[in-house]
């Protein structure tokens, strides 16, 4: 079984692992259970604050970058300015904690994996490209990081969903719908990514970008 693992960490946007969480089981369903569709943590199993003040989720296995299958990694929430020597957990700060944490590890032998496919959303590209996994690679994130995410060489796009072969990102938080619905479509068919359009009464909006390599 293939699966769909959300990788959760302090300070995470809750709409950027909800909605595609949401749309990724609703196709796994259609699909008869083919998707394992989790939430995980570099930590293992337990409760993870998200950026959203009293809102947290909770991991319940470790991040397995051999597992076959998407690896899905999510934005940060919280305000965009800030001292940061005043411990204010802007956004910036909250996606430099993750890029340095042990998550990125991980996340490398994901990339090596070639029965994975790394999946983004919003400001989860950032956090790659602060890790400097993302160099070369063609990706989106918040319109407000494109400048950032350029400048660590990667190539940026203002696109709502990016597909670069093994490397898929989304633009803004609700780029989390498009994105998880386009992966629907890419790997298992306009049929079933229609059934949950229509399940959810939601119509993909904004442009794909396709990389000629992939």
């Amino acid at each position: 079984m293939l699966r769909a693992q959300f990788v959760l960490f302090d300070g995470f946007d809750p709409l950027d692992v909800i909605a595609p969480f949401e749309v990724l089981s609703a196709g796994s369903d259609f699909l008869g259970g083919k998707l394992a569709v989790e939430l995980v943590s570099a930590d293992g199993p337990g409760v993870v604050r998200s950026g959203v003040s009293g809102l947290t989720l909770t991991a319940t296995a470790a991040f397995d970058p051999d597992a076959p299958g998407y690896v899905l990694v999510p934005g940060a929430a919280g305000p965009v300015d800030g001292d940061p020597d005043a411990d204010v957990e802007t956004i910036p700060v909250l996606l430099s904690r993750f890029a340095a944490g042990d998550a990125m590890a991980l996340m490398r032998h994901a990339f090596d994996n070639p029965d994975s496919t790394v999946v983004t959303v919003c400001g989860g590209s950032l956090a790659l490209a602060m890790a400097g996994l993302l160099e070369g690679r063609t990706a989106t994130t918040h319109v407000l990081g494109i400048d950032l995410l350029d400048a660590t060489g990667v190539n940026a796009v203002r696109a709502r969903v990016v597909d670069d072969g093994d490397f898929i990102s989304g633009g803004g938080v609700t780029s989390g719908l498009d994105v998880a619905l386009y992966v629907l479509e890419r790997d298992f068919g306009s049929h079933t990514a229609r059934a949950v359009e229509e399940l959810f009464e939601y119509e993909r909006r904004g442009v794909t970008w396709k990389s000629s390599q992939s």
